[in-house]
């Protein structure tokens, strides 16, 4: 049987899962196979720049996360994911698709926006929508 701080600390992280989902307009899960430490750090700046976060956590504790929520994404969690959330809907969405098209490697999987979950299609058509600039 683990042990009991290893437990603990495992709940907070699911808790912690659990927070950044409900607090957030949107989440994006995508791949990061083959990204380089310094390409996810360059990310989780830009994001950080535009009050996104970016975290890694494991699959197993992200599931037992949305399972607590009442949220099936069914076998989109399979292998390394990587979580970017924000307060606004589009910001995140839209980082994560743009910084991809320079990283061939990076690739949305399936998102929560507004409390639904989102598939790769929609999250594309959110990415496409001008920022508030011009």
């Amino acid at each position: 049987m683990a042990n009991k701080k290893i437990l603990e600390r495992k709940q907070e992280t699911i808790d912690e899962i659990s927070s950044n989902i409900q607090n957030s307009a949107s989440v994006v899960w995508f791949d990061n196979n083959g990204l380089s430490t310094a390409e996810l750090t360059e990310l989780r700046r830009k994001l950080r720049e535009n009050d996104c976060e970016l975290k890694v956590y494991k699959n197993t504790l992200t599931t037992r996360a949305l399972n607590d929520l009442n949220i099936d994404l069914g076998m989109t969690l399979e292998g390394p994911k990587v979580l970017a959330f924000g307060a606004d809907a589009v910001t995140p969405i839209k980082l994560v698709n743009d910084f991809a098209k320079d990283h061939n490697l990076l690739e949305m999987k399936v998102g929560i926006v507004e409390g639904k979950i989102t598939e790769i299609e929609d999250l594309k058509k959110i990415a496409a929508i001008p920022s508030r600039e011009g």
